[in-house]
């Protein structure tokens, strides 16, 4: 498997994405959606990898830029033929280590508290994030987790 910036304009990774988007749907209530689709993601203050296992979509995710010492995770995913294979950790090493040359001093996200959520939050647990607060334009709601680490 490798890691690969991606500039989102791939049919490939469209539908993968939107089916990440019919899931978030279908698992959290309409206020409680921070999942962004193709065009959120598209931003200048934002990069988004893909992880590849051969010529498949095996997981992505995003870094999203808050301001000079503070950043988000965004659309961390793995595909379900991938689950339980190390995806997400090779990709959240990743996405730290990236934070991390760029500069940032935290590093945050916000995932939902429902079970379907459990082992987000136990992998994000095991590399260091701890629960905060709502950070940047998030506000308290009983469907978030949010999780903070500092780099």
């Amino acid at each position: 498997m490798h890691i690969a910036a991606d500039d989102l304009s791939g049919e490939q990774i469209a539908e993968f994405l939107d089916q990440h988007i019919r899931d978030m749907r279908a698992i959290s209530p309409p206020e409680s959606k921070h999942a962004l689709d193709l065009e959120g993601l598209r931003q200048r203050d934002i990069t988004f990898w893909i992880v590849w296992d051969d010529q498949t979509i095996a997981g992505c995710g995003a870094l999203k830029e808050l301001n000079s010492r503070h950043a988000e995770i965004k659309s961390m995913r793995t595909a379900v033929s991938h689950r339980q294979k190390g995806v997400a950790s090779l990709l959240l090493q990743h996405i730290i280590a990236e934070a991390a040359a760029r500069g940032y001093r935290r590093l945050s996200l916000e995932t939902g508290s429902m079970p379907f959520f459990a082992p987000a939050r136990q992998l994000y647990a095991k590399f260091g994030f701890q629960p905060c607060p709502p950070f940047s334009d998030y506000r308290e709601d009983p469907n978030s987790v949010f999780m903070t680490r500092e780099l």
